[in-house]
């Protein structure tokens, strides 16, 4: 498959066959983004739509791992083929350069392969993408809110002071290019002992909502620090899966309902207008 990361599609475009876009972002790395996005992108697929998720985290694309897949796409003319997983349809980076050889790109040539996966694959008639960004407020972000009609973000974070700083950061970065918030998820909320009831909050307790309430920003739950939801991922079987049918996925669910009805009740989506100091 051809990647060429200097090509620059046509911007700020609706992306034919796309209705919506999800970015699920957090303000810095270790708090679970791609957890969270794989499972409510497969939350979605199981409330019935149809899904596309996109590892726009370059650098370290772990979604071919999560969702049990490291085939390589193919292309037709100059078309990417996306994979399919579990009624999923993927594109990462992973799948492009796989193993452990570090991508060692700059600023203009993300630009150009966020570009390729939005524009030259395959994704077809999809009513969400959902985007999995890397960690932080750097190029990728920007290029793709500068490029792409966002509907709206999700901000991932776990309960400490630590990763609450650097969702603040995130939050106000969605605001500043005037992208929607969705709202805040708190992974990694408690810990559950096994075989009792007794709760552990590892990283403190009650940070998101106090976040989420403090910066105007809707509170979309927590999500405990389950076992079970780490050997989903890892073994290529998320919980997102399951649906409304296990318990493990009930928190991924809501999510994917609070979703979809922010973006209905967004209605038509429009391009970004913004700008960013230099």
């Amino acid at each position: 498959m051809p990647i060429t990361p200097n090509s620059a599609p046509n911007p700020t475009q609706k992306i034919p066959g796309i209705a919506r876009i999800l970015a699920v972002g957090s303000g810095k790395g270790g708090v679970g983004k791609t957890t969270v996005a794989v499972n409510v992108a497969l939350s979605l697929v199981a409330l019935g739509h149809r899904v596309g998720l996109m590892d726009a985290d370059v650098y370290g694309p772990n979604i071919p791992l999560m969702m049990g897949i490291s085939d390589r796409p193919t292309a037709v003319g100059d078309r990417i083929q996306p994979l399919e997983q579990h009624n999923l349809k993927l594109m990462s980076m992973g799948f492009v350069s796989p193993g452990d050889k570090p991508l060692v790109w700059r600023g203009p040539m993300l630009h150009g392969v966020i570009q390729q996966f939005l524009r030259q694959v395959e994704w077809g008639e999809l009513d969400y993408l959902v985007i999995d960004l890397p960690p932080g407020t750097g190029d990728v972000q920007l290029t793709l809110m500068q490029t792409a009609p966002i509907t709206g973000a999700v901000i991932v974070t776990t309960p400490s002071d630590v990763s609450l700083e650097d969702a603040r950061k995130a939050v106000n970065m969605f605001r500043q290019v005037n992208v929607p918030l969705f709202g805040l998820v708190e992974n990694m909320s408690y810990l559950i002992v096994p075989g009792t009831d007794q709760r552990i909050d590892v990283f403190g307790t009650g940070g998101g909502k106090r976040t989420a309430a403090a910066m105007n920003v809707p509170f979309l739950g927590e999500v405990p620090l389950d076992p079970e939801i780490r050997k989903g991922g890892d073994s290529g079987r998320p919980v997102g899966i399951f649906g409304d049918t296990d318990a493990r996925s009930a928190a991924f669910m809501a999510i994917a309902r609070h979703v979809v009805a922010s973006a209905d009740a967004q209605g038509e989506v429009k391009s970004p207008s913004f700008s960013i100091d230099e």
